[in-house]
């Protein structure tokens, strides 16, 4: 379950955007949340908070494969990501770190930036509790909701060995 406050972006966000490759010497996760889309939003790492919902259009994380993209958004505060849709690499490191994200165009084309929305991951509904409504994404399968549990894949593993 994730509740927070909504941050919105367009299509065709790139990694580029999201964690610009000048920031990339240092991999530390609070080092690269710090820098979480400056050049798109100066103002998103100081007004993100624990929780909060990026939600993005179509091909969101396109450009190079790295994984720095999805932990600079979650090691920024970011509970979860919502898109029209994501580049297949961004997903497969999105929850290859244990980092939320669901597609719904429905929900990305009606929920505003600033509104207040909860998921439920285990039943994809995604509520806006600014206006009531309610979208449904699909819910992860249960290996994808184990993965996640377990805090990535990595972790996911060591704990089935």
């Amino acid at each position: 379950m994730a509740r927070g406050t909504v941050f919105k972006y367009g299509d065709n966000v790139d990694t580029d955007v999201i964690i610009p490759a000048r920031y990339l010497n240092n991999p530390a996760e609070e080092e690269l949340a710090k820098h979480c889309m400056e050049d798109i939003d100066a103002d998103f790492v100081k007004k993100v908070q624990p929780g909060d919902i990026m939600i993005g259009g179509f091909n969101f994380g396109c450009g190079s494969s790295r994984e720095h993209a999805p932990l600079s958004i979650r090691a920024a505060g970011a509970s979860c990501v919502i898109a029209k849709s994501f580049a297949r690499i961004f997903y497969r490191n999105a929850i290859n770190i244990g980092f939320p994200i669901l597609e719904c165009p429905e929900a990305c084309d009606k929920i505003n930036a600033g509104d207040t929305v909860s998921v439920d991951f285990s039943t994809g509904v995604i509520t806006d509790e600014t206006t009531g409504e309610q979208f449904q994404a699909a819910a992860f399968p249960p290996f994808i909701e184990n993965i996640i549990a377990n805090g990535g894949l990595l972790s996911y593993l060591k704990a089935r060995l």
